[in-house]
């Protein structure tokens, strides 16, 4: 399995929105399943932007607070995803790509503190459950270097990338949240919005991280997954979804290098278990 967090930082970066990309299209061999965790402390964006408010905030982060303290979080968190797999009504959903909203008001987040470390333990042992098959994608938000989610999340995660646009004011803005998130969880890389004016190598150079991948600034077809806009033609086929789909493969990848790299210097002596990450 792999456990991807992505960071963002002020400005609107997209992070969410790439997080939704990635979610739609994943690389899964039959039987793998992959979910979403909207785990920014400032608050979801998906239920009211790609969902437009039709689900209303019945789902979501913020009713797995009371099944902590009860020690139920993990028969509620199933309960609380939502199916993003087919959009086809005639055709029976795999469900195979699950969302879990996150908060509909940032001062729900005052009530999560008892909820952020099962929850991490939960999503990066979740292949030792009984529902095992699943990779996780975590989306940390705009403030994810330095909210009260990272610490856990990031940390346990195989792979931290933080998604950023290549323009001054954005990269400015990253580079305190990436220095923040390479000192708690290390091994950050960068997924670029190919919006301004600087090369990967540049950006690559001033944040001191390597850029795992481009994605196009392609504002009508983000607009799609950001505020749920009418999908274009061949939105499927659009060169955003092509480099999302790119992009997946590459995060794949760097998570199982980077298990790798660690397992033998951090297995026990049964040589197995999840490692931590943390520096």
């Amino acid at each position: 399995m792999s456990v991807i967090a992505l960071a963002g930082c002020s400005g609107a970066p997209g992070v969410t929105t790439t997080a939704l990309a990635l979610l739609l299209t994943w690389p899964l061999e039959p039987g793998r399943k992959v979910i979403l965790a909207e785990c920014d402390p400032d608050g979801g964006a998906v239920l009211h932007g790609l969902l437009q408010g039709t689900l209303g905030d019945r789902y979501g982060l913020r009713n797995l607070s009371v099944a902590a303290r009860k020690g139920e979080l993990q028969e509620a968190f199933w309960r609380q995803l939502i199916d993003l797999s087919s959009e086809d009504s005639k055709t029976e959903s795999p469900r195979d790509r699950l969302l879990l909203p996150g908060l509909t008001d940032p001062a729900q987040a005052a009530g999560l503190g008892p909820v952020w470390e099962p929850l991490a333990d939960m999503l990066t042992g979740i292949d030792a459950l009984p529902v095992h098959g699943h990779d996780v994608l975590i989306d940390l938000g705009r403030s994810g270097a330095f909210g009260p989610s990272s610490v856990v999340l990031a940390q346990r995660a195989d792979a931290v990338v933080v998604v950023v646009r290549n323009t001054l004011r954005c990269l400015q803005a990253a580079q305190p949240r990436v220095e923040a998130l390479e000192e708690r969880a290390g091994d950050v890389g960068l997924v670029v919005i190919d919006e301004g004016p600087y090369p990967a190598g540049e950006v690559q150079r001033v944040l001191g991280v390597p850029v795992v991948a481009t994605l196009p600034y392609a504002p009508k077809e983000a607009r799609v997954l950001s505020d749920g806009a009418e999908q274009p033609r061949q939105f499927t086929r659009s060169a955003l979804m092509k480099a999302a789909r790119t992009t997946s493969a590459l995060l794949v990848q760097r998570a199982a290098a980077r298990r790798a790299r660690l397992a033998p210097r951090n297995a026990g002596p049964g040589g197995g278990g999840r490692v931590s990450h943390a520096r």
